[in-house]
């Protein structure tokens, strides 16, 4: 019997590599590898459905599937998870603490990004009313950038597009914006332009604090398959939850292996202990059990963002199949 030819498009991470050069085989399967940056696969993931799995963002995944017309069924493969203080930057002769954002401009790439929200929350956290703030929306480093979806937003959300010849960066180095929120960091804070920086100096004590009180690790990107081929191979996204969970473990052996570090990084043997102490052994699990809680919290903030209508639950961004995983 021959096997299902699939392409999969994901980043090129660590803990996809062993699938990538055949060290895990997926079951019934003759996948093609497309190692893209995740802006790519979103785009024509959405606009022209060009892949058969493919790394998907977690808030955009929402979207389509409260409006009922996603045509990707849901795999608890997380492949991008990132604590997001390092995605607040802001101009810090205008800024100073969180409280400050009232009655800023802010810009953003697009604004249902995960990255987004899960940063907007940390505002909402500190008292910070998102009514309060307009939102400029353009493309980090290039002018021109739009939603990738459409959206429905409630009037109270103040948003505007960019002028159409400029780009975030460039406005908030001519002061023209008092802070962006960004998966990237902007190339005018990379360059070190004076009054510009975090929002929290020390980002990772930060991070660390805020996974102490509320034991979340933020979820960005999950896995997708075409809603067509489950229907006609319901054995699929089972089969793809084991193979890419058995591809991030080895991913995570090699890493422990500090004989010869495999990361281009000193001190990897102290950080991956830091890790582990605070957010124990499997800090980066896959399946909907272990991570419902963060799934439930962003999908609050979703709803409290205006982005969806508030009855989507946990488990319907995943195929049944994957609810659970077999136990030996």
């Amino acid at each position: 019997m021959s096997k299902l030819n699939l392409s999969i498009a994901v980043g090129d991470y660590d803990r996809i590599r062993p699938l990538v050069n055949g060290e895990v085989q997926i079951d019934g399967v003759d996948p093609i590898f497309m190692l893209l940056e995740p802006e790519e696969i979103f785009f024509r993931a959405f606009r022209s459905l060009e892949f058969d799995v493919c790394e998907l963002s977690l808030s955009s995944f929402a979207i389509k599937t409260a409006l009922g017309d996603n045509p990707y069924v849901g795999i608890p493969v997380f492949t991008s998870r990132a604590f997001r203080q390092t995605a607040i930057t802001i101009r810090n002769d205008r800024i100073q603490q969180v409280a400050d954002f009232h009655g800023k401009r802010i810009g953003l790439p697009e604004y249902q990004l995960t990255a987004c929200i899960w940063a907007r929350a940390l505002l909402e956290e500190h008292g910070v009313k998102l009514s309060e703030i307009t939102w400029v929306r353009g493309g980090l480093e290039e002018a021109g950038r739009t939603e990738k979806i459409a959206l429905s937003l409630p009037p109270e959300v103040r948003l505007e597009d960019a002028p159409p010849d400029r780009y975030l960066s460039e406005m908030l180095e001519s002061g023209d914006l008092d802070g962006i929120i960004s998966p990237r960091i902007p190339s005018c804070q990379v360059r070190g332009v004076p009054n510009i920086g975090w929002l929290f100096p020390n980002t990772q004590a930060a991070a660390e604090n805020y996974f102490r009180r509320t034991h979340i690790f933020p979820i960005m990107h999950l896995l997708g398959v075409r809603k067509e081929l489950v229907e006609k191979n319901p054995w699929l996204p089972a089969t793809l939850l084991k193979a890419f969970t058995k591809s991030k473990n080895i991913a995570l052996a090699k890493l422990s292996d500090t004989s010869a570090t495999k990361v281009t990084l000193p001190f990897v043997e102290e950080q991956l202990l830091a890790a582990r102490k605070i957010m124990g052994e499997d800090f980066w699990s896959y399946g909907l059990d272990t991570n419902r809680h963060v799934i439930d919290m962003f999908l609050e903030h979703h709803h409290r963002q205006g982005l969806s209508d508030g009855n989507l639950q946990s488990q319907d961004l995943f195929h049944p199949s994957t609810w659970e995983s077999p136990k030996v």
